[in-house]
C-alpha cells in the first residue's frame, strides 16, 4: 500500500508491504520509528517484550504523548506488566495490527501529534 507523505518533519511511512515498511529510501521489516528517527528493530515474541525494548522510544524528550506498537499481521495484546510500566512513566500504548499502527503513524504525525511507534513485521 502506498501513503502520501503528510506535511511534517521527521520520517514518514511511505508505503508497505509483506517485505516491510517504506521509509524514504529504505525499507524495514520491524521498525523504531519517532519524529526524529526510524531506526530497523529486531523485537522479541510479543509475549517477551519489556521496557528495555521499547527504552529508545521512551528516551524522546519530550516523552511521547503515546506509543503505537504494531503487533504483526494481527493484533495481540502486549503484557499487562508491560502496559502499566509504560503508562507508569506517563505514556499511553496503543496496539493494534502492523498495517493500522502504520495508517496511525501517518494520519498522527500528519497532524503534528508528538508519538512513537514500534512495529513488529507482517510475517
Amino acid at each position: 500500500m502506498k501513503m502520501e507523505k503528510a506535511r511534517t518533519d521527521g520520517p514518514m511511512i511511505s508505503g508497505f508491504s509483506a517485505g516491510g515498511f517504506k521509509i524514504d529510501d529504505g525499507v524495514y521489516a520491524a521498525l523504531l520509528i519517532t519524529p526524529v528517527r526510524a531506526d530497523g528493530w529486531t523485537p522479541p515474541p510479543v509475549a517477551a517484550l519489556t521496557l528495555a525494548d521499547l527504552d529508545p522510544l521512551l528516551a524522546l524528550d519530550p516523552l511521547p504523548e503515546f506509543l503505537l506498537l504494531g503487533t504483526g499481521r494481527s493484533l495481540v495484546r502486549p503484557p499487562v506488566s508491560l502496559v502499566r510500566a509504560i503508562e507508569a512513566r506517563g505514556c499511553g500504548i496503543e496496539a493494534m495490527d502492523s498495517r493500522a499502527a502504520a495508517r496511525a503513524w501517518a494520519v498522527l504525525r500528519g497532524e503534528g501529534r508528538w508519538i512513537a511507534a514500534a512495529l513488529y513485521p507482517f510475517a
